[in-house]
């Protein structure tokens, strides 16, 4: 049997940007963090009064002054299921769609290289692109809408992390990252019981 790659989102899967943007957001506005209403739609974070060009704006102070990709909190238990699908033997390859405004990249690179490890993820590969079907791997854990939307579009595999905004989308859905090993484990076993179906048949079975 190959050895399976399972394609990671970052922000919204492993780390909690939503977090990390509303204390920056609050601290500029001097308010409550806990003020700022849970994000539930994709919309530039209107929840908060922000429009397309605030968003930008907010996106980019908290980016480059507060260093929210260095340290932001991680999603519970993430580090410890990574390492234990790694020791399985699957493929992590982290897939992120962080370099989105001009001027921020060496800050959100560098900084997400270092909240990796500061945090021991494991992981083979880091890809910083919005397409993501076209990097190749087996098995998606994303949290965006339109991404799974595309990844389903381009015959992939994706697997929901429930988010508030994510809650039209078709299974299969993660509550949590036990939720998302559980299923990982279960494509392995159904890989590696197509598998030994081939085998038998290639063998004359």
């Amino acid at each position: 049997m190959s050895e399976l790659v399972l394609g990671v989102d970052l922000d919204g899967v492993c780390a909690d940007y939503e977090g990390a943007l509303r204390r920056s957001v609050a601290a500029r506005r001097s308010v409550d963090p806990a003020s700022l209403p849970p994000q539930t739609s994709t919309d530039h974070f209107k929840e908060w009064g922000l429009t397309a060009d605030g968003f930008r704006e907010a996106h980019r102070l908290a980016v480059t002054e507060d260093r929210i990709f260095r340290t932001m909190a991680p999603q519970p238990d993430v580090a410890e299921v990574l390492w234990r699908l790694s020791d399985a033997g699957v493929w992590i390859r982290i897939i992120t769609h962080r370099l989105l405004f001009n001027g921020l990249h060496e800050a959100s690179a560098a900084d997400t290289a270092v909240w990796l490890d500061q945090h021991d993820i494991p992981y083979r590969d880091l890809c910083f692109i919005g397409d993501k079907a076209t990097v190749g791997a087996d098995l998606y854990v994303d949290d965006s809408p339109h991404i799974i939307d595309a990844l389903r579009a381009a015959g992939r595999t994706a697997i929901v992390y429930d988010q508030p905004y994510n809650q039209l989308l078709d299974g299969p859905r993660a509550y949590g990252w036990h939720d998302v090993e559980a299923l990982v484990r279960d494509h392995l076993d159904g890989a590696g019981a197509r598998g030994g179906a081939d085998e038998q048949e290639d063998l004359g079975g």
